[in-house]
């Protein structure tokens, strides 16, 4: 599990602070059926194309794993990442 990556359960994201003190965020909703429902991945411009998503996506997929919780996944970015990185599928209900 990427120890850099964590969950900030109050405000409903998962974060990964950067070296200039940013940011890099995925943003969910809880479900009526306890699913995070991810909506939206945020890097901050600075460091986009340098593999931040991926690493905050890893990372909170191996979050969301390791804790037995399932996933719906309405944000494009989160969509490509699993289908490029299978073995985070089990952890995808919709």
């Amino acid at each position: 599990m990427d120890n850099k990556v964590y969950e900030n359960e109050p405000e409903h994201r998962f974060e990964l602070d950067l070296p200039d003190s940013s940011t890099a965020l995925i943003y969910y909703r809880v479900d009526d059926k306890g699913r995070l429902v991810l909506f939206h991945t945020d890097v901050p411009t600075a460091f986009a194309g340098l593999g931040i998503g991926s690493q905050l996506a890893a990372g909170a997929f191996d979050r969301i794993r390791y804790s037995g919780r399932k996933v719906i996944l309405r944000c494009a970015f989160l969509q490509t990442y699993v289908r490029d990185h299978p073995e985070y599928s089990e952890t995808v209900v919709g």
